[in-house]
């Protein structure tokens, strides 16, 4: 498992055992390096101070809070860790409540919570307590100069943490308009039938990033020294004008089967880039011009 992001205590009532934070979720992007157009050197971001007019090193920067414009107040790491909360070595379970009362919208990040050696007994009764009653633990730990709260729910045979939005965080949703919406009944019952077509058992390994295998494919033509054609993008299209004959139609097309993503072996994917031809000369790391000596 990869090295733990936070290490401490879980409280619960007057039973504390050490625990460990593991990363739960990571996004996986193809990335790129910035070049220069000219030769395909990397380039390098550097600080500069624009009072010294020179290029300065890391450790010469500090961290401020702007109270007015251009003042601020600098504040150093030390300090920091002085006002850390307790929360920044014990995680304690305020209370527990129904899973299905908390909306994903709150949802941030998720994390593993493991035992150590000799917690396991008290987190394994902790797991099965939660499980068998159907709550989930609301907690408050600080780690990356944040407190947050967390949301502690049963996973397999652990404890998943998923740190959350505050309140004033989430948005207001906006006025969505669906109540000057006049609906008839035949609508919704087509409406109904149409997602029973589309039901589905919820499998994750169905579904992969088709962007992502692009730029595979696309970073692989240019390695071969193969053209890569463009992709032909959907027109918008208008709303229907005949909400039900669009219903129908919809629907005939999916009675019968049930369509989705389809998860094979990356090399077996069907990608939606076409290549083709040879290119005259595979691109490549241009040299720089010869200087006169």
């Amino acid at each position: 498992m990869a090295a733990s992001v936070w290490t401490g205590y879980l409280t619960f009532g007057l039973i504390s055992m050490p625990v460990r934070l593991f990363s739960g979720a990571r996004g996986t992007r193809v990335s790129f390096h910035m070049l220069h157009r000219d030769d395909n050197a990397r380039v390098k971001q550097q600080l500069y101070c624009p009072v010294d007019e020179k290029v300065i090193e890391r450790n010469e920067v500090v961290k401020g809070y702007e109270f007015r414009k251009g003042e601020y107040v600098v504040i150093e790491p030390e300090e920091i860790k002085k006002i850390e909360p307790k929360t920044a070595k014990a995680m304690e379970i305020l209370e527990f409540v129904k899973q299905e009362e908390i909306d994903p919208v709150y949802f941030e990040s998720s994390y593993y919570l493991a035992p150590d050696e000799a917690a396991k007994k008290p987190y394994a009764l902790l797991v099965k307590a939660m499980k068998d009653t159907g709550y989930v633990g609301v907690a408050k730990l600080a780690m990356h100069n944040r407190e947050y709260t967390a949301f502690l729910r049963p996973y397999e045979k652990g404890l998943m943490l998923h740190t959350m939005y505050y309140k004033e965080e989430v948005r207001e949703a906006p006025d969505f308009g669906t109540e000057h919406a006049t609906l008839k009944e035949g609508e919704v019952k087509v409406a109904h039938q149409l997602i029973e077509a589309l039901a589905a058992k919820w499998d994750p390994t169905k579904y992969y990033d088709t962007f992502e295998e692009n730029l595979k494919k696309m970073i692989k033509a240019h390695m071969e020294g193969k053209q890569v054609v463009a992709i032909d993008k959907p027109k918008p299209a208008a709303p229907p004008t005949d909400l039900m004959a669009a219903l129908k139609q919809s629907l005939a097309q999916m009675e019968g089967k049930k369509k989705g993503p389809q998860r094979v072996e990356a090399a077996q994917r069907e990608s939606e880039v076409e290549v083709k031809g040879k290119q005259k000369s595979v691109a490549g790391k241009k040299k720089p011009p010869k200087r006169a000596a």
